[in-house]
Order: C-alpha cells, then structure tokens, then sequence
C-alpha cells in the first residue's frame, strides 16, 4: 500500500494511492490510520477521489512528535567525512535529532538559513514508525515499520560542527523533506537492493544502495527502543550515502535557486528549491 497525505479544497485528507488515483478519507494526516492501515483501506474513497496527476502532496506525517537521524551510517560517507568533521567508523550509533518544525513537503521549498551559507543535502531512506515499542529486540524490529519514504537531512555545516550533539546544524525549519508517500514494507521485495540517489540542478551526486549501511535499520530500532519508546508517526533518517557538498574540494554549497532531487528505487522521489531565507522576528 501507498499511503500520502494531500491538499484539497484547503484541507489535508490522508488517502491511499490506487493506480492513477487517490482514494481519499476524512483522516486529516496518515499518523491516524497507523494503527491499523489495512482496516483503514475501507476507508478509502470515502472524502471522494483525485487523480495524482492533480495531488498536491504534503509530507506523509505532517507533525512527527519525533524526527531522529544516524550520522555517519555508510562507509563511503565515514571515509568523506573525515575532511569536515575529524570523524572515524563509529562502533556504537551517533544519533540527532531533527526539530519538529523541520518537518517539511516533498516538493516545498527549502531554506537557505540567513545565518550559514553552508547548506548541505543528504538523500535517505527514511522509515515511519507505526506501533509504540520499547526494548525492542532487532529480531521484532520489523513489527514498528508502518513504511518508507525518501527524504532529505539537509544540513548547515557550519553549525554542525560548533555545536556537540550536530543538534543545531540539524534542526533548521524545513530541513527535513519526505515523502511523496508512505510505502508499506510489502510492497518492498528486495530492501537491501533500493538504490539511493541525489542530484542537484540535474548533476548526479550521490548514489548508494540500502545494503551498504552499517547498522541496519532493525539494529537502529534496538538501539533507541532501549533508551525510549517509538510512537507511531516518529520519523526515522537512516544514514546517507557518499558525495555530500561537504565532501568536495572546494565544497559544493546549495545556493538559493537549486533544485535538488532525492530518488529512492521502489519509494519514488522528493524534489525541493533552495530559496533564500527571509529573516524576520516572530513572536506569538
């Protein structure tokens, strides 16, 4: 099953995609057919149908309570990595978290901070938790899977390497892309073999494959189940492959005006503009 959220007459409606259309239901966001979306495909259809040709997507879980990163997660990317942050092969998983006000549409803008020029992309597959679990063993792991989407872990250099936990280079407002949709793990016949891609304005720079993780995503769910409780809708960014800016010499920075497309085999793709940040106070 593919399940996304999407705009409609100025309201989101969850709905399953069939085919050329989605079957729309009066859920306002995927998070609340989690606990049951087989049931919930009776649902479907109910708030009416679009053609996805006309679906405007917004990101399958509009407001994740929890939005949690592994860095340093393919070998390629360790071994890249050591020129902007002095790191090595991790033996125990270096974990971030993303701010909820990360959250942000497959295709929306992107912020290019007034604060940083250093803006960074990192294609992921990204998984969605559908069951609360603590103590998890990674033999159960696959039971908190609702789906997989593609995402983004855009990231400001700068401010990632002055702060300890990568917590502030992290958690920009509209750093955290994904989608289109939600894809159930079924639909998945071979995970290991899902090919990860980023380009930027048409130039492919990344391209990994879902195998080449050091920690699988089952060991990523042991790991945090044994610190605290997953809940449905928390979202998950499993590691990035090779060929972030970071990594080139001189780096290659986004600047406002490109386009960057993140493509997961089997997940579909997201595609977000950089557009420069207009800095303004907000208070209320």
């Amino acid at each position: 099953m593919r399940w996304g959220n999407v705009n409609k007459d100025g309201q989101t409606h969850a709905g399953l995609v069939a085919g050329e259309t989605i079957q729309l239901t009066h859920a306002h966001d995927v998070s609340e057919l989690l606990p049951d979306l087989e049931t919930a495909t009776m649902r479907a259809g109910e708030a009416g149908e679009i053609p996805v040709s006309e679906a405007s997507f917004v990101q399958p879980i509009l407001r994740p309570r929890k939005i949690l990163g592994i860095g340093l997660n393919y070998a390629a990317h360790v071994k890249e990595s050591v020129s902007f942050i002095k790191n090595t092969a991790p033996s125990v998983q270096k974990w971030f978290n993303k701010q909820a006000t990360a959250a942000n549409g497959p295709f929306a803008p992107v912020h290019l901070p007034a604060v940083s020029e250093q803006l960074d992309y990192e294609a992921e597959i990204v998984a969605i938790i559908g069951k609360r679990g603590r103590h998890v063993p990674e033999s159960r792991a696959h039971e908190l899977i609702a789906g997989y989407c593609c995402g983004c872990d855009y990231s400001v250099r700068d401010w990632q390497r002055a702060s300890q936990t990568m917590i502030m280079g992290k958690g920009f407002d509209t750093h955290a892309p994904f989608g289109p949709v939600l894809v159930t793990p079924d639909e998945i016949e071979d995970f290991g073999a899902l090919e990860v891609t980023s380009h930027v304005n048409g130039e492919l720079r990344q391209c990994g494959h879902a195998r080449d993780m050091i920690f699988s995503i089952s060991q990523q769910i042991a790991h945090l189940t044994a610190a605290f409780t997953l809940e449905p809708g928390d979202v998950i960014f499993t590691g990035t492959p090779a060929g972030v800016g970071a990594g080139f010499e001189p780096p290659k920075w986004l600047k406002a005006g490109d386009r960057v497309r993140i493509e997961v085999s089997g997940l579909g793709y997201i595609e977000n503009e950089i557009v420069a940040e207009q800095k303004a106070t907000v208070l209320g």
